[in-house]
């Protein structure tokens, strides 16, 4: 109670001293706003979707119970379009939106790196729904405006090469995205590595839109690897693919990161090559994998809002999904704290939320002073492909 206390009094100072009066620092009907700043239409166009549409859900269950602080919630969306550039400029434009809480950014890490200083010129709250880098969240801002409920590629690295080694799968080849994200999985990946005794035999770059891998694919099989770390999203996943399967005489284990769950990569591929080939992917949510009371409360919102018939395993780039809704009723969660919508104070609450049940976990907490990150390599798990094209996990 002291510290909702203090911080009611911070925020009480603070529109004083901004608007004159608490009472006209919003209008009592101004919406308060939620932006998804996201790829719409490139590589991602899924996970995109998919980040919006757990928002929106969750931002649906709010205003059905009142919204916050006496306002309605409304979500806006910008399409970032996997460009950093555009990305900037996206945050430049958001900073002037009126009652701005908080920008939810998803796919892709080299568009949130590029983002950071924006983000915190501005004073914007930034909730990574979608983007594994490492420094996304370590970023060096004191105070730092970024919360993520997402893979973090240091945690990550342990999951995919424990995974190989499960399978006794010990020399292994790193294939990279030449980005951030590409750049942060080598040295997350080379630290597991040392500590699991596993051998990185070799490590190719692919470059985003690059269209051929079949001379990497014959250098990879000259290393005598066992297993293939992809770390790529769709388009170019799906090209290593191909290039894989007509390389090796058998399935090559392809052991990837979620990239290529954030776009079509199953219609890319196609079902009849990806039936004959061996992938997994790391995860962090399932319908098929979380049982929990609000997972399943969104599953039913999710069929009644866009699709009635679909199936559990077949909802599109569900992580995103999962990780934007509750990263909305974790950012109110924080708001109904703070009571204000002052960036500083809901900052302060986002580090000092109570225990939460999400759709994803519990969280308990989500957040604190030094940790900006909500889920651990305890939080993933690896997934197969079924014949269908979708993601099962593996039994527990």
């Amino acid at each position: 109670m002291a510290v909702r206390n203090y911080l009611f009094l911070i925020c009480l100072l603070l529109s004083f001293y901004v608007v004159g009066s608490v009472q006209s620092a919003t209008p009592s009907n101004a919406p308060l706003v939620i932006a998804v700043d996201a790829d719409f239409s490139t590589v991602a166009a899924e996970g995109g979707e998919a980040i919006y549409r757990g928002a929106r859900l969750a931002v649906e269950n709010i205003n059905e119970q009142g919204g916050l602080l006496g306002h309605p919630l409304k979500l806006v969306r910008s399409d970032h379009r996997g460009n950093p550039g555009r990305g900037i400029a996206n945050i430049n434009q958001l900073a002037e939106t009126e009652n701005l809480l908080a920008v939810i950014g998803g796919v892709h890490t080299p568009v949130a790196m590029a983002q950071l200083d924006a983000i915190h010129k501005h004073n914007l709250l930034y909730l990574g729904a979608w983007a594994a880098g490492t420094p996304v969240v370590d970023n060096g801002y004191a105070p730092n405006n970024v919360f993520r409920v997402s893979i973090r590629d240091s945690e990550a690295a342990s999951v995919l090469l424990q995974h190989a080694k499960s399978r006794g799968l010990h020399r292994v080849a790193l294939v990279l995205e030449r980005t951030g994200w590409g750049r942060s999985n080598h040295d997350s990946l080379h630290e597991a590595a040392a500590k699991l005794d596993i051998d990185i035999v070799k490590v190719t770059w692919i470059n985003w839109q690059q269209s051929t891998f079949a001379q990497d694919a014959g250098a990879i099989a000259d290393t005598n690897a066992q297993a293939i770390i992809l770390v790529a999203n769709a388009p170019e996943s799906a090209v290593v693919a191909r290039a894989v399967k007509k390389q090796f005489p058998g399935p090559m284990p392809i052991i990837a990161h979620w990239g290529l769950a954030g776009g079509d990569f199953v219609s890319m591929l196609s079902l009849p090559v990806l039936a004959t080939m061996d992938i997994s992917v790391i995860q962090t949510f399932s319908f098929l994998h979380q049982s929990n009371p609000e997972a399943q409360s969104l599953f039913t919102q999710y069929k009644n809002r866009y699709d009635n018939a679909i199936s559990p395993e077949s909802v599109p780039a569900v992580v995103g999904l999962a990780h934007a809704y509750d990263l909305v009723h974790l950012l109110a969660t924080a708001v109904k704290s703070a009571e204000c919508k002052n960036t500083d104070v809901v900052r302060d609450a986002l580090e000092n939320l109570p225990a939460i049940q999400g759709a994803v976990k519990r969280y308990s907490p989500a957040f604190s002073s030094t940790r900006h990150d909500a889920l651990w390599s305890d939080d993933y798990f690896m997934s197969r492909f079924d014949n269908m094209g979708n993601l099962i996990p593996y039994t527990r």
